[in-house]
């Protein structure tokens, strides 16, 4: 065999290894869309009340009794020294999605660990509701009520103490960090 039969058969080898390789890439099998950025936000947002409401029954009442919630179905926390705290959720009103929000964080100190967890915000008062749609990033601060479900997967009673404008129940903590801390947090309006 020659050199020049020997190039002309490796080329043509890969020209076939190569048309096949295309081929397989475009295999004509439908493909499912991906839900966009406001759809997968409002997945979660429902996947997360579904668990809050049917984990923890009494926060039902909490619900019925806010005039707006802001969900954030998947908040991530992370640090070593340096901390910061991110996720996506919706705010939402008489049942539906009325705005998308983004949470958050910074923090400096002794921490070590990463972590997620779940919150929801329940505005108790028109006005508190208002004044957190007007802004297009807000942080709260001390009037609100936070609630961390203890060992046993509960609130306290005076979770749904009605004296506070806006209550938060943080929940569904996975990982390893001490303490979780929504002080601080910013909400800023995105549009996904």
């Amino acid at each position: 065999m020659t050199t020049s039969t020997r190039r002309a058969l490796i080329l043509s080898g890969l020209g076939a290894a190569g048309a096949f390789a295309l081929g397989a890439c475009s295999n004509n099998t439908p493909r499912r869309p991906r839900p966009s950025g406001a759809e997968a936000i409002d997945a979660r947002v429902d996947a997360t009340l579904d668990y809050l409401f049917t984990t923890y029954p009494d926060t039902v009442a909490l619900r019925d009794r806010a005039v707006g919630m802001l969900v954030m179905p998947v908040v991530t926390k992370a640090g070593l020294f340096l901390g910061g705290a991110y996720g996506k959720g919706a705010l939402r009103v008489g049942g539906v999605t009325d705005s998308y929000w983004a949470a958050s964080s910074a923090s400096f100190g002794l921490q070590i660990g990463a972590q997620q967890y779940s919150h929801v915000l329940f505005f108790m008062t028109d006005a508190a509701l208002e004044a957190f749609r007007a802004a297009d990033s807000i942080t709260l601060g001390a009037d609100i009520e936070y609630a961390v479900a203890d060992e046993g997967g509960n609130f306290g009673g005076d979770t749904v103490t009605m004296g506070v404008p806006v209550v938060a129940l943080v929940f569904g903590q996975a990982g390893i960090m001490a303490g979780v801390s929504m002080k601080g947090t910013l909400y800023t309006r995105i549009n996904p």
